[in-house]
Order: structure tokens, then C-alpha cells, then sequence
């Protein structure tokens, strides 16, 4: 990408993992991607769960479909305590022992709401649970926004709202940034951006960018979007546990290393032929990709565009990322940005007359 272009991506990313997404409650963000799709493609809509779907080449027959989740986990309020405290459940895969003493923000009826998740203090603590830590399940857990009593806190608060964890976009060294919800606005931020970079080129597939919704909590957003679109290709963008970081082992999960490039699959969620197409095309543009293998399903929405219908070609390609599901993951931009580029690529390469069929 040239400078102004990665200004313009980058700008749209920080805006997106700005806003809060929770598995069911995507819409601030899905707000950010209908603008940013819409400069670029031909239709942009969105269906009754909530996918924001960017097409270019409506017309073709031959239909691929890119899907990247803009939900993350979250937290739910579920019950408020006669002195005003808020207990909540989790949203997704929440690790409990990462809340404690965490700043939180609720969306509300009134707006945005600050809170901070109580801790026991160590003082008063016993032996063992200061060893083992105090409170690891979230309905011991509690959100404290300062109210008085139940009565303050209902006029604030309705059953039901949901709150994020407040951890904003970190610039760290080496072209590497922290943030919370990494996982998956930045496979949303990759598709959106393939859109711009295939924008005035002349096309043989129709492309159907789909940032869907409530990944985490059972891949719902792109069972429904896929049978809608009813594609020949799927290649979803999703992260993946990278290596480079103490206590994930390569032997686990496979090589997958911030700055390396994209991570590709093989495996049986995956479509051999097309698994071949994507390389193919990361030779041609010499961008560096991985490898890692996945057995069976892949629990992303690969899995979902598989099983879709009669079937669909699926791939997957990841942004490796460290701390994934805590409020602090961290990629190497160049990462997502050279996987926008990779799947651009790929589309451009395509004839439309391509048969995947093992």
C-alpha cells in the first residue's frame, strides 16, 4: 500500500475497534463498516441479524464470499443488588480471572456508563485464595459504577445491557499495536479493506464482503449470511494463536509468528484446491504467509461456510495475535494489512470458472 492508502485503512481500523461490538450488539461497529464499505462497493446492505454485506460485480454467477466477525466477547447485566451493584454474565469465552480490578464501560438507554469490576483485597484474603485468586466465576464477580443503591442504578441500567472491557488501541514498537477485541474486528477490518483495494478493477467473480455477527457465541451470523449469498467460495479471515509469545507451543498449534505474514490451513475444514489458489497467489505478489493445521472444524466462520447448503469451497486465512481473548491481544499491522492484499489478490487471479471439487 502506498502511504495515503495505509492512512486510510489504518484510520477505518482504529475506528472500528473503537466502538463496542459484544456477540449481539455489533451495530456501533457494523455502523463503521456500512460507511467504509460503502466507498467502495457496488451494494452495500444489511440482513435482519445484522450482517453488513459490501458486494462488487453483483452481477457475476460465480459468487465468493469473504467473512470476517465484527462481535467480540462481553459481559451482560443480568441482576442488580439492592446497594447498587450490577451482576453480570459472560458474552463469549470471557477468562474470569482476567476481570478483577478491570475499568468497564455499559451501554445503556443513557448512554455510556464507566464501572469498575470489584476485588477483594488482598489484605483480607485467605492463604489459598490469594493462591488461587479470590473470585474466578463471573457470578461471584461484581460491576460497581458508584450507585447508592438499587433505585439509582435501575434508572441507569436495564437488564439486559451489555459492557466491554475499557482497553483502547496501544502503539507499541515494531509495527505492533494492543488493543481489546482484536479478535475479530480485524478479519472484519481485511475484508472491508479488500473491497477498497479491488475498487475499478475489472472483475470475473462477485465479491460479497461480509463482516457478520455473533461469531463467538456459535458462528450464527454466517450460517444465515452464507445461505443467502449461497457461494462457490468462502475464505473467511479470523485470528490465530500466535507462537512468539511464553507458554503457547509450536507443537500445539503450529509455527504462527507476529510480522511473518499471514497464517493459512490445511485441514479438513478446508478446500485442498483453494488452499493451493491462495498460496499460488502469495508467490506471484512474494507475500509471506504460514502454515498451521487444523484436524477437524475450525470453530471460525470457515467452519459455518463449509457446512452451508450443498456445501462451499472454504478457506481460512488468520492474523497471528498474542493474548487473544484478554483485554490487551496484540498484531503487527503489516499482518492485516498483507492479508487484505493476499485475498485481493486471489480475487484478481480468479477466472470465474474455477472447479474446486476435491
Amino acid at each position: 500500500m502506498d502511504r495515503e492508502m495505509n492512512k486510510t485503512a489504518l484510520t477505518f481500523f482504529k475506528d472500528l475497534v473503537s466502538q463496542s461490538t459484544p456477540s449481539g450488539f455489533e451495530q456501533p461497529g457494523q455502523k463503521v463498516v456500512r460507511e467504509y464499505m460503502g466507498r467502495y462497493a457496488d451494494d452495500v446492505h444489511t440482513d435482519v441479524h445484522g450482517n453488513v454485506h459490501g458486494i462488487l460485480n453483483p452481477d457475476g454467477k460465480y459468487r465468493v464470499m469473504l467473512a470476517g466477525h465484527c462481535d467480540e466477547i462481553g459481559l451482560m447485566i443480568m441482576h442488580i443488588e439492592d446497594k447498587g451493584f450490577l451482576n453480570f454474565s459472560c458474552v463469549g469465552g470471557v477468562n474470569c480471572n482476567l476481570l478483577q480490578g478491570e475499568r468497564v464501560v455499559i451501554h445503556t438507554r443513557k448512554g455510556l456508563i464507566p464501572g469498575v469490576i470489584g476485588v477483594k483485597p488482598i489484605h483480607l484474603m485467605t492463604a489459598k485464595e490469594r493462591e488461587t485468586g479470590a473470585s474466578v466465576k463471573a457470578h461471584d464477580l461484581w460491576i460497581d459504577i458508584g450507585a447508592k443503591n438499587k433505585k439509582e442504578a435501575d434508572g441507569l441500567v436495564d437488564i439486559g445491557d451489555v459492557a466491554v472491557i475499557d482497553s483502547g488501541w496501544i502503539d507499541l514498537r515494531n509495527d505492533r499495536v494492543a488493543c481489546r477485541g482484536f479478535d475479530d474486528r480485524a478479519g472484519a477490518f481485511a475484508i472491508c479493506d479488500v473491497l477498497r483495494l479491488l475498487k475499478g478493477k475489472k472483475l470475473n467473480v462477485a465479491v460479497h464482503a461480509v463482516s457478520t455477527v455473533q461469531e463467538e457465541i456459535g458462528l450464527r451470523g454466517a450460517k444465515t449470511a452464507t445461505h443467502g449469498v449461497d457461494p462457490y467460495v468462502g475464505i473467511a479471515v479470523d485470528v490465530t494463536f500466535a507462537t512468539d509469545q511464553p507458554n503457547v507451543e509450536a507443537k500445539r498449534v503450529g509455527e504462527g509468528e507476529l510480522g511473518k505474514g499471514p497464517v493459512l490451513h490445511r485441514g479438513a475444514n478446508f478446500n485442498p484446491h483453494l488452499v493451493k489458489i491462495i498460496e499460488k497467489a502469495a508467490r506471484a505478489a512474494k507475500i509471506k504467509t504460514q502454515m498451521q493445521a487444523i484436524p477437524g472444524g475450525s470453530g471460525t466462520d470457515a467452519n459455518a461456510m463449509q457446512l452451508a447448503r450443498a456445501g462451499v469451497a472454504a478457506a481460512l486465512i488468520s492474523i497471528p495475535t498474542r493474548y487473544i481473548h484478554s483485554p490487551v491481544e496484540i498484531l503487527q499491522l503489516s499482518d492485516a494489512e498483507n492479508t487484505a492484499k493476499l485475498i485481493a489478490k486471489v480475487i484478481e487471479s480468479m477466472t470465474g470458472k474455477e472447479d474446486l471439487t476435491p
